[in-house]
């Protein structure tokens, strides 16, 4: 075989090749487009659940839903936040009863849906207060119409709450960077009930990692990071992503625990030996193991609150039980090992007072069960939460 047949040969395969690769884009690009989406069924989740991720067996994740315009750019920004385990771009507050919007619909503003992300957290390293700030820090809060390059109600900001500690959280993490005045114009971005999410198709998935030089072009020529190096780019307000780390709704940061003696004196033997020495109380014969009163458990020592009764369940086990804390960073989790079991301790945050124990035996949707010693709690019911200065806890009832 010559040289010029040879040549001809590889020139054939080369553009075969050229045209495969074009058409394998093109076809990506039109499901990315018009393929339906897929509604999420995974249980919405504003406490800490098992992570099905590749973490230690002992951690916890929870679920929060943001927009914040164009969702490869949202998508991106929180995936470089630490202690975010999993983002997934989707759409969220459309009209009702429109199933499997697409990226077209969706895009031309004709579903009423906004460009979403589903941000998977560990909340043992992130607050819920913290990923509200981060969505404000990397969006465009002030834009009613829009977000850079793209316009439309689909492109606005937005918070989607789960519960009402959820809301408040982001309603004074809102306030208060509006009371700093760190933009020119009033922040708008909606807060509202988190609705169906639905997963969008898989070509914008990770879309900054599989087409990085059409997303780098997209966003550089968007402007996105051009407002975020004007506003934040100095790093004058660096410090306020630790100063939200708190949501209001526990605001706890400034409680120090009282010294030994101190303790000594205000806790019965039971109490202290809960709470300091991770002691384990006889089962069914206790406080809250039959208590079936409408309020919330609150720290023995700290006052800080833990779990609602909304919650509480009837395990069987003789032990207060819980499917999930009141909110997901109410708790700390820590692996115990002994001689031939390992278990999960759980903490309060504030007091650091050891509570009892979290299982993967309990009732959906969390699949867990807190498994918690009545004498590190203290109960309030629902009539004296206004009374003990919990009364942002009423809207659960």
């Amino acid at each position: 075989m010559n040289k010029q047949r040879i040549w001809t040969i590889v020139g054939a395969v080369a553009t075969i090749a050229t045209i495969g690769a074009a058409a394998q884009w093109g076809y990506g690009w039109y499901q990315g487009r018009f393929a339906p989406s897929v509604l999420d069924t995974s249980a919405k989740s504003t406490g800490p659940t098992f992570s099905t991720s590749p973490l230690p067996a002992t951690t916890t994740t929870a679920l929060v839903y943001f927009a914040g315009g164009c969702f490869w750019c949202v998508e991106s920004d929180f995936e470089k936040l630490p202690g975010v385990v999993e983002v997934v771009s989707g759409y969220t507050g459309g009209t009702t009863g429109i199933d499997g919007p697409t990226y077209s619909e969706v895009s031309r503003g004709a579903t009423g849906h906004r460009e979403s992300v589903k941000v998977e957290y560990d909340p043992q390293r992130l607050t819920y207060a913290q990923l509200v700030f981060w969505l404000l820090r990397h969006s465009d809060p002030t834009d009613a119409t829009g977000s850079f390059y793209d316009r439309g109600h689909q492109y606005t900001s937005a918070v989607y709450y789960q519960t009402d500690v959820e809301k408040q959280a982001a309603e004074e993490v809102i306030a208060k960077v509006a009371q700093l005045k760190i933009f020119s114009k009033p922040v708008v971005t909606a807060i509202e009930p988190v609705s169906e999410f639905w997963i969008a198709e898989d070509y914008h998935q990770d879309f900054y990692k599989k087409n990085t030089t059409r997303y780098e072009h997209y966003r550089q020529a968007s402007g996105r990071d051009a407002f975020y190096a004007s506003i934040w780019g100095s790093g004058k307000y660096d410090h306020l992503f630790d100063a939200v780390a708190t949501s209001p709704a526990n605001g706890w940061t400034s409680f120090t625990k009282p010294d030994d003696t101190d303790l000594r004196a205000r806790l019965t033997p039971l109490q202290y030996e809960v709470t300091q020495q991770a002691g384990t109380e006889k089962p069914f014969q206790n406080e809250y193991d039959s208590n079936k009163r409408d309020g919330i458990y609150v720290d023995i020592v700290s006052g800080e609150p833990l779990y609602s009764s909304l919650d509480k369940y009837e395990s069987g086990t003789g032990w207060p039980s819980f499917s999930k804390p009141i909110s997901p960073e109410a708790v700390t989790l820590h692996e115990v090992n002994g001689w031939f079991t390992r278990r999960t301790e759980v903490r309060s945050r504030y007091a650091d007072s050891h509570l009892g124990h979290v299982f993967e035996d309990g009732p959906a949707p969390t699949g867990l069960r807190y498994c918690m010693n009545s004498a590190a709690l203290r109960f309030v019911p629902k009539e004296d939460l206004a009374k003990e200065g919990l009364g942002e806890y009423l809207k659960l009832f």
